[in-house]
């Protein structure tokens, strides 16, 4: 059974708490936060038959973006879910003239890593032992879109 993208709703925020939760790289956020964001920033969330399987969160401030969250449920990992949620988030950035999508990521957070590669994101710097808990560094990168 395929799955579908749709922009969230207020009442998708339990799943996506539980699937966040569920992530050892995702930011934890509180349901306040979410929905603080809710109205003004894009959060896609994948779902198949009903259930959520994943999310991406970003921020659009002038004419870059910046990824904020992204998570796959434990059990719909590894079937192409977080993929398709970043080529709709291009495609929605590349859509409104933005210039770039920036983000950073756990120096350890691999799969993650290859993810945005493979999408054309570029390193553009690091910052030391920014994360906590278990301490890591955040590696910057970028996608710049030729304007």
């Amino acid at each position: 059974m395929p799955f579908s993208l749709r922009p969230a709703e207020l009442n998708d925020l339990p799943a996506i708490l539980e699937i966040e939760q569920q992530s050892l790289f995702a930011a934890h956020w509180t349901a306040e936060q979410y929905k603080a964001v809710l109205g003004s920033s894009v959060i896609l969330v994948a779902e198949r038959a009903g259930k959520l399987c994943g999310f991406l969160s970003a921020t659009a401030a002038a004419e870059d973006w910046e990824i904020e969250n992204m998570a796959v449920a434990p059990d719909f990992q590894r079937r192409g879910i977080a993929d398709q949620l970043m080529r709709a988030l291009i495609r929605r950035a590349e859509s409104t003239s933005a210039s770039a999508i920036l983000l950073e990521v756990r120096e350890s957070n691999q799969p993650a890593r290859r993810l945005y590669e493979k999408h054309g994101f570029r390193e553009e710097g690091r910052r030391r032992a920014y994360y906590k808990h278990p301490l890591d560094d955040a590696i910057l990168y970028a996608l710049r879109f030729a304007r």
